[in-house]
């Protein structure tokens, strides 16, 4: 299998994996614990959130940045998903608002079909691009060139020093 194709499956399995435990946990803490709809929500994001970055923090991008520092991966990768949820509420918005498609179905087909596949795909570049970035990517965006991987005496940046090290 391609490492593209392998990528897209764990980013995918990862996200399955996120959305049963938001889902899940959003319907137990609306009905058995009896929370306001708001509050379960934004209870649940945060758990999907956490699921989906360990799902690809010890799976899909396990062998990325193994020195860059887990606090900051997931506060970026809260962000990316804030900023998917922001792409899913302004769909819904425009279709609902703007367009006046005001049925349940519009408001699902917006929200939960164009929406979610806007976000899913603003999702994968964030998380691939801001939080799971390879070194070879930050080498190559602060050197403006990429190294060869074929030379044995290529550098790596030691972890959180930003000084070379020797790896051939």
């Amino acid at each position: 299998m391609r490492p593209a194709a392998r990528e897209l499956l764990g980013f995918a399995a990862a996200g399955v994996c996120a959305y049963a435990a938001d889902l899940g946990l959003f319907l137990w803490l609306r009905g058995p614990a009896g929370l306001d709809p708001l509050t379960a929500k934004a209870l649940s994001f945060v758990a999907g959130c956490t699921v989906a970055y360990a799902g690809n923090a010890l799976g899909t991008y396990r062998r990325a940045d193994a020195g860059a520092s887990r606090l900051r991966q997931y506060a970026v990768f809260c962000a990316v998903n804030v900023a998917g949820a922001l792409v899913q509420l302004l769909c819904i918005a425009v279709s609902h608002y703007a367009l006046g498609f005001t049925s349940r179905r519009a408001d699902t087909v917006s929200g939960a079909g164009i929406g979610m596949a806007l976000a899913t795909v603003l999702r994968f570049w964030g998380t691939r691009t801001l939080v799971f970035r390879s070194q070879a990517a930050r080498d190559t965006q602060d050197t403006g060139t990429t190294p060869d991987p074929r030379t044995p005496q290529a550098a790596q940046t030691a972890p959180g020093t930003g000084q070379a090290t020797w790896t051939g």
